[in-house]
């Protein structure tokens, strides 16, 4: 069994050191994505340009992440970190160059957002499994809340940011933003010390070092530990094949449908990350219904309806399309909840980088599809067209949640663990019984996800 690292008493500075380091980084990250997504939009008026810009985006999240968690969990977080924020920014570099000299174009803004996109796929579980070395167990709930706060926080923030820089500025120094708020981001890590998990020792005494293919199929078998996991992650694949092509075509549905530009979409975007934020601190003084799985549900069925009538809207109503973004948006974290806080206070510290790119790829693994489709589709029949489709899936994926007994029991008793071969035993580091409440809110879905989410 894997011994575990001592958190230290005081752990409030050389975490939210690093935390406040991040939130920068997030700031810049948010507002490129926004002035990049916009640009993409207003040059080409394409929706198949904007699903193959998210595609380029996420393929780093879903192909390499299973084999980066692997990674994370074998090298120095710290390093990892740094590495991850320094790619980014120097990719926002070659940007700036690029518009400056007025020679971008839209492959390359592909290319940058993989590039991006690759860096995020080592930062986000080396920050998530760093954290559970760094905050007590009691308190990870609460920093996840932050976390979502924080995102939610930034949604609201950096559109209209965004939008008043896009007007006042040129596109090469609104993006270069990003890069004076990783100074900040890769500089905290230069003076905290981030814990590392001790891994598992063999029975001679010696520490296991499997190599990555060996790494990669422990967490297969450790999240295979899960029956119930396993059922939502199969409604999640449905959801983010009709879901996430909605978010990613936004732009469109302001510009082509409302008639709108980087105001309005401001407004979309911002009214959304408010809804985050009061949804957040209503799940937090509420704390949901007894069964948690019902709250999921019930925040599913909700993100449902704001969609199905954004996609009814018509293009004068504006007010309402803002109004039920921010539906959206509230329901959001009731349906996500405390995931990844039950991740972190649950798995093994040696094994959480894979397990959280193995729950993110798997839960994203349709979307790529999902944005092959809906390009053609949405530029047939509108992208309203494709909200209406993701609504109506998304309420009776959460509506159906209520019958099916796998989930509606799936907080009843203790899980139990898959069997492992004795040479992955010590890797897999299954301490008895997974606790009763154990991913009790997998349905999360965790799509457009922040070096701190």
């Amino acid at each position: 069994m894997a011994e575990t690292t001592q958190v230290p008493e005081r752990w409030q500075i050389p975490f939210f050191t690093v935390w406040i380091g991040q939130a920068f980084s997030l700031f810049g990250s948010n507002l490129v994505q926004f002035a990049l997504v916009w640009w993409l939009a207003d040059s080409t008026g394409s929706a198949t340009v904007l699903a193959t810009a998210t595609l380029a985006a996420m393929l780093p999240q879903i192909v390499i992440g299973p084999v980066a968690g692997s990674l994370v969990d074998r090298w120095n977080r710290r390093v990892v970190m740094m590495a991850a924020d320094g790619l980014v920014a120097l990719t926002t570099v070659g940007l700036v160059a690029l518009f400056a000299m007025g020679e971008a174009a839209v492959w390359q803004v592909y290319v940058a957002m993989f590039i991006r996109s690759l860096g995020g796929a080592f930062h986000f579980p080396a920050m998530q499994a760093s954290t559970s070395l760094m905050v007590p167990k009691d308190q990870l709930a609460r920093v996840a809340g932050l976390n979502q706060t924080l995102q939610g926080a930034m949604n609201i923030v950096a559109p209209p940011v965004g939008a008043l820089l896009l007007e006042a500025m040129r596109m090469e120094a609104v993006l270069a933003v990003d890069i004076l708020t990783a100074v900040p981001a890769i500089g905290a890590l230069f003076f905290v010390a981030i814990p590392q998990p001790v891994r598992a020792a063999s029975e001679d005494g010696e520490t296991e070092k499997p190599g990555v293919w060996q790494d990669l199929v422990a967490g297969l078998r450790y999240v295979r530990a899960w029956p119930a996991l396993m059922v939502v992650l199969g409604m999640a694949t449905v959801i983010n094949f009709v879901f996430n092509p909605a978010a990613s075509l936004t732009p469109l549905l302001i510009k082509n449908h409302f008639n709108g530009g980087a105001v309005e979409l401001s407004w979309i975007e911002s009214a959304m990350g408010i809804g985050v934020v009061l949804g957040g601190l209503t799940l937090s003084a509420w704390g949901g219904f007894k069964r948690k799985i019902y709250t999921s549900m019930l925040g599913l069925v909700g993100m449902g309806v704001g969609a199905t009538v954004i996609g009814l809207t018509p293009g004068s109503l504006l007010a309402l399309a803002v109004a039920m973004m921010f539906l959206l948006g509230f329901m959001n974290p009731i349906t996500n909840g405390p995931l990844f806080a039950l991740l972190q206070s649950t798995v093994a510290p040696e094994m959480q980088g894979r397990v959280f790119t193995l729950v993110i790829a798997s839960a994203a693994a349709m979307s790529p599809l999902g944005l092959a489709v809906a390009g053609p589709v949405a530029d047939a029949i509108g992208v309203q067209g494709w909200f209406l489709i993701a609504g109506v899936v998304c309420s009776l994926m959460g509506l159906s949640g209520f019958f099916i007994p796998a989930l509606a029991h799936m907080e009843d008793g203790v899980v139990d663990a898959v069997a492992v071969d004795a040479d992955l035993a010590q890797a897999v580091a299954m301490d008895a019984v997974l606790e009763k409440d154990r991913l009790s809110h997998a349905l999360a879905v965790p799509v457009a996800e922040s070096s701190l989410d």
